[in-house]
């Protein structure tokens, strides 16, 4: 049955459920000892043979099932340089099987860093992974240079990173570079950096206190927090004055990749997770009940809005209005309302309020979720997407009464529904894409089309700009001369590189012609010109990439 479906059934390889690896470095996994005398067991024997533990292959296969003392020793010998593929199900993308250097642990369950997990899309309520042995030298090299997760930070579809800090690390680093004012030591002045941290440890000035600090020659006002994060970065990227939330630290990995490359970026994320770690540790950010005052104004608000619903109710029974009205004048009144108490209960939060700093920092929730929580529910949707005319007025510090739970289970239940079917959907999706697009392949250098591409400008939805420009252009090539007012700004085939970008947005261009694989004039696959950058690592397409695979899976 398992001989040549899809899914083979693999030798040298193992399962095991998932934990976090907080103390790993970004390329190394966890591997259990059990797990790794077995997958390693031929290597092992060859090697007892080889040192003259064992007079032949039979005594070296007994002594490694006894888990002889010898074995030990040699083991850490035999896994170095050795690397093995992690993959977790399904695998929807390329980075869902990644090289790890694996360490030896104790215990039954595979380690995992936690800066991976975005990519593999794990987390650790009991997930399971599967672990793989490469075997040829040729594999071996390959999973090394192309596979090691920390050759591995950007995503292949948007070529944004995807090894970015989540959760407690976001809090951690949230946490110590916001400022506060009137905290202890405020407006002190400092000759040196080192004298700033001193005066923090010995507990002079506190972490959010805006403080002067002579740095290279002039005085910067930052906070010693700040101060602690910056020291941990190169010179040149250095922001004494910024506070760090989620968005900000995707922003400040791309610039370090984009200056330094992916080996010392890998490196300076871990810095960044321990700092995250450490920090948010020490913050003992926790949530109370009581961390979301209900608005005074909610009482007020409501009752307003039920006057104006009463109206608009009266309008429709004398016949003023029709029903598409009434319901569409309701809908809105009560959207306003949720909106207003929202805001209310945003305006009455301290900045350090913890939950306000989980959401604004991007660690975990969102404002959407406070609402429910110390606002209004608001309007629910009943099971075909229609919203419901009657609003959920308590939120559920208050407590839901009978009739506002059965409106919420509409929803609950739609989506418990749907996520069922989207999985099912997904698998399905990708077979069928990858399937139509997997011949298309990078063939040649230039298949020379001139003038002939598509016209891109701003994605623009509701009058609304939904994607820049610039988004959409980066890493193309120009399919003709870029020319204003009889002036060459860019010639054709450049490249769109950020420099470029400045350039256009400077200039106001709202439509530029670009090479696009849908245009490329080869009869098979397409060519390098045509496809622009690979966005894995920011550099030109090399000849062979399977762009149609990677197409299908972004």
């Amino acid at each position: 049955f398992r001989q040549n479906l899809l899914g083979k059934r693999v030798d040298y390889s193992g399962r095991s459920v998932i934990v976090v690896g907080p103390s790993l470095k970004m390329n190394q996994c966890g591997l259990p000892k059990k797990m790794a005398l077995e997958l390693y067991k031929p290597f092992l024997m060859r090697e007892l043979v080889k040192t003259e533990h064992a007079a032949n292959i039979k005594i070296a296969k007994r002594m490694v099932e006894d888990e002889d003392e010898a074995v030990w020793e040699l083991i850490d010998k035999v896994i170095k340089n050795h690397p093995v593929l992690l993959n977790r199900a399904p695998t929807l993308h390329r980075l869902s099987i990644q090289a790890f250097e694996p360490i030896l642990i104790e215990g039954k369950a595979i380690r995992l860093h936690p800066l991976v997990c975005s990519a593999f899309n794990a987390d650790f309520d009991g997930d399971q992974m599967a672990v793989h042995l490469v075997l040829s030298p040729e594999s071996q090299m390959e999973a090394k240079i192309l596979m090691l997760s920390t050759n591995n930070l950007l995503s292949p579809s948007s070529g944004k990173p995807i090894a970015v800090p989540s959760q407690d690390m976001v809090m951690g680093c949230f946490y110590m570079t916001k400022s506060r004012k009137g905290e202890k030591g405020e407006g002190l002045n400092f000759s040196t950096k080192n004298q700033m941290i001193t005066a923090y440890q010995t507990g002079k000035i506190d972490t959010h206190a805006l403080a002067n600090v002579r740095i290279d020659g002039q005085m910067i006002e930052t906070t010693p927090g700040r101060l602690i994060f910056s020291l941990m970065l190169p010179k040149e990227v250095r922001d004494y004055s910024k506070t760090y939330g989620k968005k900000q630290i995707a922003d400040l990995i791309m610039m370090l990749y984009k200056k330094y490359g992916s080996q010392k970026t890998s490196e300076l994320l871990d810095k960044i997770k321990e700092f995250g770690y450490h920090y948010s540790t020490i913050a003992g950010v926790t949530v109370s009940v009581s961390d979301l005052e209900i608005p005074q104004s909610k009482k007020k608000l409501l009752e307003e809005a039920d006057k104006a619903v009463k109206l608009v109710d009266e309008e429709y029974r004398s016949g003023k209005i029709i029903n598409e009205e009434r319901y569409r004048r309701t809908v809105e009144i009560w959207s306003n309302v949720t909106n207003k108490v929202t805001n209310d209960m945003m305006d009455n939060l301290d900045e350090f309020n913890p939950v306000y700093m989980m959401a604004t920092s991007g660690a975990r929730g969102s404002i959407a979720q406070m609402r429910q929580l110390g606002g209004m529910r608001g309007l629910m949707a009943d099971t075909q997407g229609r919203i419901i005319d009657k609003p959920i007025k308590a939120n559920f510090r208050e407590g839901l009464t009978v009739l506002d739970y059965f409106m919420s289970s509409h929803g609950a239940r739609k989506g418990s529904a749907d996520t069922a079917l989207r999985t099912a959907d997904s698998g399905y999706l990708t077979r069928r894409l990858v399937d139509i697009s997997h011949e298309v392949i990078v063939n040649k250098e230039d298949c020379l089309a001139f003038e002939v591409g598509i016209n891109v400008s701003h994605l623009v939805e509701n009058g609304e700009v939904i994607e820049k420009l610039s988004e959409r252009i980066y890493g193309r090539h120009l399919a003709k001369d870029l020319v204003i007012a009889d002036k060459t700004i860019a010639k054709y085939n450049d490249l769109i590189d950020d420099a470029l970008l400045a350039k256009i947005e400077e200039l106001g261009i709202s439509e530029v012609m670009v090479r696009s694989p849908l245009t490329c004039k080869l009869e098979k696959g397409v060519c390098r010109k045509c496809y622009g950058i690979d966005l894995s690592n920011h550099k030109p397409i090399l000849k062979g990439e399977a762009v149609g695979v990677i197409a299908a899976q972004s």
